[in-house]
């Protein structure tokens, strides 16, 4: 991932990043995001992993979907979710490196070495 200063957006631009961030607040989604990185997976695989209800993954996976940042097959009874948008897993990965290097600058402050960079 490039690190990319992107041009001035207007109201609108604005208003669509804001909605994908609220689609990505919920730590449910973000945990069954973090199921689809390995690949393409059932409903009842998220349910399993997650161990949330099944009526609760589905309505945060057609939250996903109808954000574009998964997509759906149905095979049969079954239906399979796999990440549509994979942008949205370099986010994820940018904000969670950005908290370890915070977490750690922290740890070694409370350790006493405060010159850490």
């Amino acid at each position: 991932m490039t690190n990319k200063t992107p041009k001035t957006l207007g109201k609108d631009t604005l208003s669509l990043v804001a909605e994908r961030f609220k689609v990505l607040s919920d730590p449910l989604r973000l945990q069954i995001l973090q199921e689809l990185r390995q690949g393409e997976r059932s409903v009842n695989e998220i349910v399993e992993a997650t161990g949330a209800a099944q009526a609760n993954v589905s309505r945060h996976l057609q939250i996903l979907a109808r954000a574009r940042i998964v997509d759906r097959r149905k095979q049969g009874l079954h239906v399979f979710y796999r990440v549509a948008d994979p942008t949205v897993l370099d986010l994820c990965a940018v904000v969670c490196n950005g908290l370890e290097e915070s977490l750690a600058r922290d740890l070694d402050s409370v350790r006493g070495n405060p010159d850490t960079p």
